[in-house]
């Protein structure tokens, strides 16, 4: 999404874009400070930071019939699931407010960096505490089975089953304080930035590979087609729908604080854009 951004293959003109590589889950909770102008946001997060953050149309990472997967050692029902200690990759990603929707509610967890959770599946358990199964993000998707691990449920495939819709996961969120024309030109320049990156994929998947733990250039590719592509062009109708049905059942559920209506760059007047 930001290599030609990263790598000026796009004019800027009079604004400068420094990447800092972190998390999710970090980059989640520094958007609470309102840190960082323009950031990566998990769905689950925005719902918490609503008034503070637009979503830009584009940036999206949908899981299309796929998603966020838990796994363990040996196979669960899901009420053997419910009652286990999950490892998960942190509480504001929307993996784990969609496995809060599936399990029905809140459910017992620890918190484990995203890239050790299929270990701590693996050992049984992660700084002292009992591991049953994890809550697996990015790139565990396809490497599980190499940890003999068993997939229990793709809460990807739920979604879709249960409303023919992409899961919503993340987002690119932008400080409403920026002000109408800031924040048209950098959600202007973002969606520029990733035409570029899907047009000239092969060096772009170059750059990224620098970041793909254990994942060949075949894998690699098959990883970022999953969460780089139409969907990421511009949510679209389908793609607005799904967050807002998203955030609806959390907040039925009781696992966010409030209603939140979704809004999106150019979807709202200027006067309320620094609201």
């Amino acid at each position: 999404m930001f290599y030609a951004l990263s790598a000026d293959k796009i004019e800027t003109g009079r604004y400068r874009f420094v990447h800092e590589l972190v998390d999710i889950e970090t980059l989640n909770r520094r958007a609470f400070a309102g840190e960082l102008e323009l950031t990566a946001l998990s769905i689950h997060a925005y719902a918490h930071l609503a008034d503070r953050y637009l979503l830009c149309p584009s940036g999206a990472s949908m899981g299309d019939g796929y998603g966020p997967i838990v796994v363990a050692r040996h196979p669960l029902t899901k009420e053997q699931t419910a009652a286990a200690t999950i490892a998960v990759p942190g509480t504001l990603t929307s993996a784990f407010l969609s496995l809060s929707l599936w399990l029905g509610g809140p459910f017992k967890h620890v918190v484990v960096p995203f890239d050790r959770i299929l270990d701590a599946v693996e050992q049984g358990h992660w700084d002292g505490e009992p591991i049953t199964a994890g809550l697996v993000i990015h790139e565990g998707q396809l490497t599980y089975r190499e940890q003999n691990l068993e997939l229990i449920v793709d809460l990807g495939v739920w979604w879709k089953e249960r409303t023919g819709l992409p899961l919503p996961l993340g987002a690119n969120g932008i400080r409403r304080d920026l002000g109408p024309e800031a924040i048209a030109d950098i959600s202007r320049l973002l969606s520029e930035s990733i035409e570029w990156g899907l047009d000239n994929r092969a060096e772009s998947l170059r750059y990224a590979m620098q970041w793909g733990r254990n994942l060949d250039s075949e894998r690699t590719d098959r990883f970022v087609g999953m969460y780089v592509n139409d969907w990421t062009r511009d949510f679209g109708p389908a793609g607005r729908e799904s967050v807002r049905l998203f955030l609806d059942e959390a907040f039925a559920a009781g696992l966010i604080p409030q209603r939140i209506v979704p809004e999106f760059v150019g979807s709202l007047p200027d006067a309320q854009l620094a609201k």
